[in-house]
């Protein structure tokens, strides 16, 4: 993926980095944790092409700084109300990935005239149910295991193990979805990221799953046009979480991709490019249509 200049803005004394390319309707893309502008792989050049793309790195991730203080959906979400007042965009469509989907909802819930369109891919916020993993980024002392597991000694033999594997040609191929999880975790090595990380897991999720869901503020979605993008093989957040919203939101519509893990955008990238395309321009051009549920 070609790499995007970042450009940066000082809030409250700290440094936001943010892409800002392409010309026309915008789009702002909000990764997940641990993400990044990066986590977008490359949709955000393609999405260049016919719109205004602004990607930000939250605080807490990516290049941006990492304070300590509140990692909230509703603190995120302010933070991307200042990036677009600082921008001079009034509103524009949303696409959230993961805790993005969650914090783009919450801009739906607080700053309802900043969200033109909806599209929650593999979205947090919809059901209880969540990966193993992020249950016990929660719990006490994690804070103590999260560095060993993420150092260099044990990312080297782990990635030494896997090539073996590779050069006995067995058949294990790790999809984009897979690299992405494993690149975002090495950056938990870094104390910084590591605080912003169970911070962030911590305000929505506990030891029984997710602890925010967006359903009781379904009705605020009526108006606006909602396209959820899910792995059906994602391991993290289960696809299914897509009915919820699907029984509740009129005029949602709901794309399966039925190979693709938690990052779909990575693993079907043409695909995810397409389907977002076509809502995009779809929404752009007529009313809302009725929902429907594909499965590819």
């Amino acid at each position: 993926m070609p790499r995007n200049d970042l450009k940066s803005l000082v809030l409250h004394n700290d440094v936001l980095k943010y892409v800002d390319v392409g010309d026309g309707p915008p789009i702002v893309l909000v990764h997940g944790l641990l993400g990044s502008h990066e986590s977008w792989g490359p949709q955000i050049d393609k999405l260049a092409k016919n719109y205004r793309v602004i990607a930000p790195d939250l605080f807490g991730h990516g290049q941006s700084d990492k304070p300590s203080g509140d990692y909230s959906l509703s603190a995120h979400a302010a933070t991307v109300r200042d990036l677009m007042e600082h921008l001079d965009i009034s509103a524009a469509t949303f696409v959230g990935h993961s805790l993005g989907g969650g914090i783009s909802m919450q801009m739906t819930y607080l700053f309802p005239e900043r969200v033109d369109s909806l599209c929650l891919v593999s979205s947090g916020g919809l059901g209880r149910e969540v990966s193993p993993f992020l249950k016990a980024a929660t719990l006490p002392g994690s804070e103590l295991v999260l560095p060993v597991l993420a150092s260099d000694w044990v990312r080297r033999n782990t990635e030494a193990a896997l090539a073996q594997l590779g050069r006995l040609r067995l058949p294990f191929q790790p999809s984009p979805s897979v690299a992405e999880t494993w690149r975002s975790f090495g950056t938990v090595a870094d104390k910084p990221t590591r605080a912003a990380f169970l911070a962030s897991a911590r305000a929505v999720v506990g030891p029984r799953g997710q602890t925010v869901s967006a359903t009781q503020h379904f009705s605020r979605f009526d108006t606006i046009a909602s396209l959820l993008i899910w792995g059906g093989r994602d391991t993290m957040i289960p696809a299914s979480h897509a009915d919820n919203v699907r029984r509740e939101v009129p005029n949602s519509r709901v794309e399966i991709f039925r190979g693709a893990g938690h990052f779909p955008q990575l693993d079907e990238p043409d695909l995810f490019y397409r389907v977002l395309d076509e809502f995009l321009s779809t929404n752009a051009t007529s009313a809302v249509k009725p929902p429907r549920m594909v499965t590819r």
